[in-house]
């Protein structure tokens, strides 16, 4: 027995009852599963009697073990039964939960929306930008190039620090006499041929010797991204540790050569070449960014969920705290580098995840409408493909070959296909 509350317009609440009799043959299923990880006297794995297993291990531990498929499955049967399109993963609560007893939980689910109006994408369009490599892009490519094979040499005693050096320095920076947070360096090496450090920065500490210590003061430049610090008078006490030299090499046909090529102009259009493709995937990312937020921008939506947003704020931390790791860094780290709090993060990303949520259902509007699906060849060959990449991983494999995994498939062809319909509709010159 069930009873479904709305909430409001994109948000349900199931309460399900689930009768002693039900619950019952709940736990009887479970009591056959724990009885094979079980040593009990006299009975083989998996053999033993429903009373002596629920002695053995108590009819609440029997319970708690069976819950869990009792919910699943009774709450699949009341959203079959009420032909609701839900999204997301349900919020439980179990209000009643005691042996000998109806089982009682509440299930609070999202429903889909729907787009109540949907843009005009055959009027609504995005310029395309230029993907021609400019001159100053190139240049400071193969500068980035050369800086790559630059050496390091410790200077001379006596060497004065000048622009184009590398200096290791320890470094204080105060307001009103109280230390920064994160205002203190240790061993820092400054490239004093860059020109993103403070203003005047350099020029305070170009002439030192190893050894120095110089004392001055700067202002932060007024659009510093710590708004607190933004205008304000900061002083700097530096002491110059080590001073290097950068011998850089020559970029001529011995460099090239260095680096598998042929001569320098095989080199230069080889790096041209490069620069173009990440200048073409480039555009291409903004151009699929611009249609489908321009498209959200003008479509009319129904009010999208707390519970749906949140779970799409989660999904968003899971991918950024995959993303950290990946790159080698602790999250807890990254959080304390970025000087945020998780709730904090979801603040932040609370905007875009909206657009996420109304992106996603702009594609599965528009793919209804336009009649958009990949074919079952272009499916097959899609499963295939990855498939191959985990042929020496079965579990892999089979979970590749899954239909829940084929569908996850579908789905991401079915967007890419919809992508592609709604750029040759939007991009125009």
């Amino acid at each position: 027995m069930h009873k479904v509350e709305r909430l409001n317009d994109s948000q349900i609440k199931i309460t399900v009852t689930v009768p002693v009799e039900q619950v019952e043959r709940g736990m009887r299923h479970a009591a056959e599963h724990m009885s094979v990880d079980i040593n009990i006297p006299g009975f083989r794995p998996g053999k033993a009697p429903y009373e002596v297993v629920k002695e053995r291990v108590g009819d609440m531990k029997l319970l708690e073990h069976a819950a869990e498929e009792i919910i699943r499955a009774t709450l699949s049967a009341a959203l079959l039964e009420e032909d609701l399109n839900i999204v997301g993963q349900p919020y439980f609560n179990v209000e009643k939960m005691a042996p000998g007893n109806e089982l009682v939980y509440t299930a609070e689910i999202a429903l889909m929306p729907t787009v109540i109006k949907l843009g005009d994408y055959e009027s609504l369009s995005i310029k395309p930008e230029s993907t021609e490599v400019s001159s100053d892009v190139f240049a400071q490519a193969k500068k980035d190039l050369l800086r790559m094979r630059t050496q390091e040499v410790r200077a001379q005693a006596g060497h004065e620090l000048a622009k184009g050096n590398k200096t290791v320095i320890n470094m204080t920076m105060k307001r009103n006499g109280v230390v920064l947070e994160g205002g203190e360096a240790q061993n820092h090496g400054v490239y004093t041929g860059e020109e993103y450090y403070i203003e005047g920065f350099i020029e305070q500490i170009i002439g030192a010797k190893e050894g120095d210590e110089r004392q001055f003061k700067l202002k932060f430049p007024k659009d510093h991204y710590q708004k607190h610090l933004a205008g304000e008078d900061v002083d700097f006490v530096v002491k110059v540790n080590e001073i290097f030299t950068l011998e850089a090499p020559m970029f001529d046909d011995v460099f090239a050569a260095g680096l598998g090529f042929k001569n320098i102009a095989d080199l230069e259009a080889k790096l041209r070449e490069n620069l173009s493709e990440e200048k073409v995937d480039q555009e291409t990312r903004r151009q699929e960014k611009a249609v489908l937020e321009l498209l959200a921008e003008k479509s009319n939506f129904p009010v999208i969920s707390d519970l749906l947003i949140n779970q799409e704020l989660e999904k968003m931390i899971y991918e950024l705290r995959q993303w950290v790791t990946q790159n080698g860094m602790e999250f807890d780290e990254y959080l304390k580098s970025v000087k945020k709090s998780v709730p904090e993060l979801k603040l932040d990303f609370a905007k875009q995840a909206l657009i996420r949520i109304k992106v996603a259902l702009i594609l599965e509007e528009v793919a209804k409408k336009e009649n958009i699906a990949p074919t079952p060849e272009e499916l097959d060959a899609e499963v295939d493909r990855i498939g191959a990449q985990v042929a020496k991983d079965p579990a892999a494999k089979e979970h590749i070959f899954s239909p829940e995994y084929r569908d996850r498939i579908e789905a991401q062809l079915r967007n890419r296909k919809t992508v592609d319909f709604l750029k040759t509709k939007m991009i125009k010159a």
